[in-house]
């Protein structure tokens, strides 16, 4: 009790206090706001028209009706397409070939092209759905038109001309908001730093002020001294999470007192794991290179950027040791898909189980030291205490 209240009074004086609620709470408003827009739209494009034909037009006229794209402007001659996607000024070119129109009445295929530039994909996002959408309407007017001049009826031209219609839906993130992926792991990952950062301290300065076994050799002194960070960063999480989801629409439809439980599962064991990798630092000033085996493994491969599932299984099992792993598990089905708390059961025992193993190897750490520390002290005073009898 005495070792976790010296904490929280070290805790709320030290700038720990202050970072990890402003830090989280600056990038979810920051990046919050940046991409509230949610998704890209308007993308520009420019259109090589070979044909000059009022059909060629009209099919110009859907492609800027399209809310994936803008046309900025028509060339009426063949162009180095190099040079019209040269200083970012269009994404994409679309070549509508000559005899278009003729090719149309007479019933010839005609092949529209399209030059995309993939040096920035998600500037691509719904270009060429939207491309596809209308080159697929045209062909359906056309061929329904021809089958309707032959005597086909319009509900026999349609089964004949496209027998299955697909219907589909985007679920919890119909949107593509970045704001449920990429800036929620930009919070996280900054909650990760200074909590790690500041649990990783903990040792270190102990020992330098000699009180590291003040209290006994027993690890129950540093597990509670990771209380007040653990329970300090479920607060600032959740105050993050709620300011996105109020600037950034983030959707989150876990009941708060339920939620709760996993995030303290999570900040314990990312404390516990802070203070593992920094027992062993000379001084706090070491722990910036350590902190950064848990940082960038945890921005690459827990599903921030990228889903895990596009990584090689060692990749995948690796991930496993990483509290992050399972917090953003953990958001993307309570948070996101509305799951129950028992449903994660997994998530929270895995969390559980690098509690457990983080709180052995720190106990193994402590009696290591504390053998090579008070043993010989006490054989100092044995040998004082022989000297002084004799």
């Amino acid at each position: 009790m005495k070792s976790l209240i010296e904490e929280w009074k070290y805790a709320a004086g030290s700038k720990f206090l202050l970072m990890i609620f402003i830090g989280p709470l600056i990038a979810a408003l920051f990046f919050g706001l940046m991409f509230s827009k949610n998704q890209i739209s308007q993308s520009p494009v420019v259109v090589i028209d070979e044909d000059h034909s009022a059909y060629s037009r009209q099919l110009i006229s859907k492609m800027n009706a399209s809310p994936y794209m803008k046309v900025t402007n028509v060339f009426a001659s063949r162009m180095d397409p190099e040079a019209l996607l040269a200083n970012e000024q269009a994404v994409a070119v679309i070549m509508l070939p000559n005899q278009l129109e003729l090719h149309k009445l007479l019933g010839k295929t005609s092949n529209i092209g399209i030059l995309m530039d993939n040096t920035m994909p998600s500037g691509l996002m719904g270009i060429r759905t939207a491309i596809q959408e209308i080159v697929t309407t045209e062909n359906m007017t056309l061929g329904m038109t021809r089958l309707g001049q032959s005597g086909m009826d319009a509900e026999a031209a349609r089964g004949l001309l496209s027998p299955l219609s697909l219907q589909q839906r985007m679920l919890f993130n119909p949107t593509t908001s970045y704001v449920g992926f990429m800036v929620l792991g930009f919070v996280n990952i900054i909650v990760l730093m200074i909590t790690t950062s500041a649990a990783g301290s903990i040792a270190p300065r102990l020992r330098k002020e000699g009180k590291l076994f003040a209290n006994g050799v027993s690890p129950i002194q540093l597990w509670v001294r990771s209380i007040p960070y653990a329970v300090l960063s479920t607060f600032s999480l959740i105050l993050s999470y709620g300011l996105l989801k109020q600037v950034g629409n983030m959707r989150f439809e876990a009941d708060l007192y339920l939620f709760i439980i996993p995030l303290l599962v999570y900040s314990f064991a990312l404390s516990l794991m802070g203070i593992l990798i920094g027992y062993t630092a000379k001084d706090a000033s070491k722990l910036g290179s350590r902190t950064s085996l848990i940082v960038y493994p945890s921005f690459l491969a827990t599903g921030i950027q990228l889903t895990p599932l596009a990584f090689p299984m060692f990749f995948q099992v690796t991930a496993w040791a990483l509290p992050m792993n399972w917090l953003n598990r953990l958001i993307r089905g309570m948070a996101f898909r509305h799951g129950s708390l028992t449903a994660y059961s997994l998530e929270i025992g895995a969390l559980l189980v690098i509690i457990g193993v983080a709180s052995l190897l720190i106990g193994l750490l402590m009696l290591r030291e504390a053998r090579k520390t008070i043993a010989p002290a006490d054989q100092l005073a044995d040998a004082g205490v022989l000297s002084v009898s004799i």
